[in-house]
This record gives structure tokens, sequence and C-alpha cells, in this order.
């Protein structure tokens, strides 16, 4: 059996960072291969400003904030998602003049949509089933038993969803290895118990928010072997901290502590920054803030990540922590060619 179906992670996920220039213009991604993104999360760099995300399924012309509970914003940041990256808008959310900004992006479906009646209520879903990717739009119908298709065809191990038009908290779940509670992706809290997902199985979930004629997002993904993880470590509390096998050199990696202390949900890549292994710049998904430096919580490895900071928001001694993580590319091609990371 092959090691990896996804040999080229540049095609379904890529990160990129750049310069504002107070006006339009085009980013272009730098992986292996074009990619032209569904999903695009943006945030600047240098300065306390809101995460935005931008996506096919609700239209280029609306942006959602992962840092806030705010409902969506009628407010187009990006005006084309092009063959290899993104044209963006003026605005200064993601085009100030002299502004630094990261971008994660991701590939579904290019923006053709189906209707999946798997659940009581009908999805609009895009899906790349290679890539265990799916995005879905709804309406809730007033309840909160009704069941709601996502596409993939197995338990999904990670969803994050949001109300449209409210103003509601980010919900991530991890069905996998918690199914009654959830995280708030604009929080810093531990898992609680909400009436938001539950009861997931390879073909729905139940929409437990499920407020009548509110609209929902959800983006939903399965592991693929050599390409994306989703699990939990237990820290050290020590700079020889764990090492969290992934099976490829991560991209992106997203890190929060689960447990019962309140933490951000600090984010990490190679693009924005790569001293040696070590990552030294930080943005935190629940918050506004400005990227930080001088941490070095993280080494990424050709197989996984390595915990490499005595700091307890990342690395508690006996905490419970949750991670998301996309490939650079695979520890081990399809071919059986082992890769090393690149430093």
């Amino acid at each position: 059996m092959a090691y990896s179906t996804i040999d080229d992670s540049s095609l379904y996920f890529q990160n990129t960072a750049y310069t504002g220039n107070g006006s339009a213009r085009s980013v272009t991604f730098d992986g292996n291969s074009d990619m032209q993104p569904d999903w695009v999360w943006t945030k600047k760099r240098n300065d306390a400003q809101n995460h935005c995300v931008t996506d096919t399924n609700r239209g280029l012309g609306n942006i959602l904030f992962p840092d806030a509970a705010d409902a969506e914003s009628a407010t187009a940041l990006i005006s084309s998602m092009d063959s290899d990256g993104f044209t963006t808008t003026n605005n200064a959310l993601i085009a100030g003049n002299s502004q630094t900004y990261g971008a994660w992006a991701w590939k579904c479906n290019g923006g053709t949509t189906s209707t999946n009646s798997d659940g009581d209520v009908n999805t609009t879903m895009q899906l790349n089933a290679t890539a265990g990717f799916s995005m879905i739009t709804w309406t809730g119908a007033g309840n909160n038993t009704s069941t709601v298709g996502h596409g993939l065809g197995v338990i999904p191990d990670c969803i994050i969803e949001k109300a449209r038009e409210d103003s509601q908290n980010w919900s991530v779940a991890f069905p996998k290895f918690e199914t009654s509670k959830l995280l708030g992706l604009n929080l810093d809290s531990s898992f609680f118990s909400a009436s938001g997902m539950s009861s997931y199985n390879t073909s729905t979930f139940v929409d437990g928010s499920g407020s009548a004629s509110e609209d929902f997002i959800a983006y939903c993904f399965k592991e693929i072997k050599g390409y994306s993880r989703f699990g939990f470590f237990v820290g050290t509390g020590n700079a020889n901290g764990a090492m969290v096998y992934t099976g490829f050199e991560p991209a992106f990696v997203i890190i929060k502590e689960s447990g019962a202390n309140t933490n951000d949900w600090f984010m990490y890549d190679g693009v924005r920054d790569y001293e040696g292994n070590a990552i030294d710049k930080v943005l935190k998904a629940n918050t506004n803030a400005a990227e930080s430096n001088g941490r070095a919580d993280i080494d990424l490895l050709s197989n996984g990540f390595k915990m490499r900071a005595t700091h307890a928001d990342t690395n508690r001694d006996g905490g419970a922590f949750v991670y998301l993580a996309f490939a650079k590319h695979p520890w081990v091609t399809s071919d059986g060619t082992v890769n090393t990371a690149v430093v």
C-alpha cells in the first residue's frame, strides 16, 4: 500500500507571506504546483487586526473573522481566486501600504458546488475527496436535532463551524476523540459542553445550534496520510518536549491547550519564519494581536514537529493539547522516497 496518496501537498494547501502596497494586487504562491484556492485565511502580521477568511462557498464578497464571534461582513477582500494565488482588493485588511500579511489557503472544488441531501437539512457542498476537505453551507431548520451532510464518507477528524448572520462563537469539533464537547476558535477556553455539533457519523452530524433561517458554514476535514493530521499530545514542561508524529513535514500547525486551563490558539508555519528549525514567530487565531517574536516554540521535522520551549501555554507539563497540521511534503512518498526537512 502506498505510504501517501498526495506526493505534492502544494496541490491542495499553500501558505505565503507578502507586503501590501495600498492597492489591489496579485498574491502568487510559490509551491511546487499551481493551486487555485477556495478558502483563504489572512492576517496582518505587524499590527493588531482581525483574522479574515474568504471562501468560494459563501462568495468572495463576504468575510468572517476567526478571532471574533461577529456575524459575516459583506466586505470583499479578494476579487478573484487565481490559477496560482489570489487577487486582493485595496482594503486595508488585506492590502495596507507597507503592511505585512500571512495567508493560508486550501483548494476544494474550484467553486463548483452540489447539493448534499444526506441529512435532514440539505447542504450546499464543495468536496475534494483526495484532500479530505469539504465546505458546506446550509440554513438551520429551527431545532437542535437536524442533521446535515458533510460528504467526507468517514467520521470527520475536525470540523470548524460558524453561524453567518448572528454574533455566535465559532465551534471546533474533533469527533474522533471528543464527541460531546467543543472548542471555540475565537475563545481561549478549554473543551466545553455546547448545543452545537454532535452525533457525528460517516455522512452527517447534528446541527445543534439549528436556529431557524440562520445560515451556517462548516469546513470539514478527514486525515489524509502524508498530507493532514488532527490529534492531541501531552506537554512535558521542558525544552526537550513531545515529538508529535504526523507522517509529513508540516507547512502549517495550529496548537491549542484543551484541558482545564485557558490558552490561545497558536499558529506556526515555515514561511513567515524559519530560523534553523525553530519557529520563532507566532500568531494567535483567537486574538487580533500582531505577530509575536522570540518564542522558538517548535521544530518542524521531516515527519512531524517537536515542542522546544517551556511555555505553559504550548507545553504545560501534563497539559492536553490539540493540533491541526497540514503538510509541506510527506515523509515518504507513494514510490517510497524518503524526504528530509529543509532548513
